[in-house]
């Protein structure tokens, strides 16, 4: 059970890119936010399940996702084998008392998330941790091994992401999840932050990579600009390159750093993630002085760009090591 980026299809775009690493901020900023005022308020059980949509999806389900592991049940009316797994789901929800909750995608009326998670079929289980998807299962699966899945989900929420669910009051009227949050005191690099955010939505990469840098300056460990900096040099490397002679280059030229580099780049966007770590490791292995520093920190950028929570990020860390040391 590995997080992916939240681009499912198997080839992460530029918007995709950029998207899950927002997810990410706004997934670590709600957490952080919860821890200070105590911890999750209570909730009504009525509340463990749930309908949502593409207007939604962030809020219901990639914020959510902040305080406790949300499994996504993609079914559609017509689909026979939804109609046994989806009560099973929706009772083991009730069980789990708070240690997952069941987002329900109706694929008739929301087909971009049906494309944006890559299904084939259906029914198929999803899950998303800390604004990461992981793929659970597709088609109808016995409980005992959903059981299983579900435990190892938490367990994963639980000891990479600190997840530890939300509290259920059985006698919480329903509304009471409906409450407005309270809103999170702003920052002193707030406008900058939003000012990246925002030349990032205009592809003005430039203007997102000095604004991050701006934030940098005087905080040099904030975990949010150094995400955006390096997605939006990232996203400014691989604007404007040729993809056919990018890879034309890098086969051609396996000791040519350059023509490495931007093959890596190219391999990371198309979702090809441990090809990307692996070139540049083996680059890395063979190069030395002043180009393998400059391999070696480009590899640690592009560790940023995925999230150190990634376990494909601990095992190109621990590769890494071994060709240094």
């Amino acid at each position: 059970m590995q997080p992916r980026n939240m681009s499912m299809s198997g080839v992460v775009d530029l918007a995709a890119v950029k998207a899950a690493g927002e997810a990410k901020a706004k997934a670590e900023q709600a957490r952080a936010e919860s821890a200070r005022q105590g911890g999750p308020a209570a909730v009504p059980a009525s509340s463990l399940v749930f309908d949502v949509d593409e207007a939604g999806f962030e809020s219901d389900v990639l914020q959510r996702s902040a305080e406790v592991p949300v499994v996504i049940d993609f079914w559609a009316e017509w689909c026979e084998p939804c109609k046994q797994l989806g009560p099973l789901l929706e009772r083991l929800a009730q069980e789990y008392n708070g240690r997952f909750v069941l987002a329900k995608v109706d694929v008739d009326a929301n087909q971009m998330l049906m494309q944006q998670f890559g299904i084939q079929g259906i029914p198929a289980v999803f899950a998303v941790v800390a604004g990461q998807a992981l793929p659970l299962f597709q088609g109808a699966a016995p409980e005992s091994q959903i059981r299983q899945t579900l435990d190892q989900l938490i367990q994963v929420g639980e000891e990479r992401f600190g997840l530890t669910g939300i509290v259920v009051d059985p006698d919480a009227a329903p509304g009471a999840a409906a409450q407005e949050p309270a809103p999170v005191p702003a920052g002193p690099y707030d406008a900058l932050l939003e000012a990246a955010a925002q030349a990032l939505d205009a592809n003005d990469f430039a203007g997102a990579v000095q604004a991050y840098k701006n934030v940098l300056s005087d905080e040099p460990a904030n975990s949010e600009a150094k995400l955006g900096l390096a997605q939006a040099e990232l996203l400014a490397r691989v604007q404007k390159a040729d993809p056919q002679q990018v890879r034309k280059d890098a086969a051609e030229n396996p000791a040519d750093v350059p023509a490495q580099l931007a093959a890596a780049d190219l391999d990371l966007v198309g979702g090809h993630v441990e090809d990307a770590f692996g070139r540049l490791v083996e680059t890395v292995r063979r190069t030395f002085g002043d180009d393998r520093d400059r391999v070696r920190v480009r590899l640690l950028e592009l560790f940023e760009v995925i999230g150190p929570d990634d376990p494909r990020v601990g095992a190109a860390r621990t590769a890494l090591a071994r060709v240094l040391f």
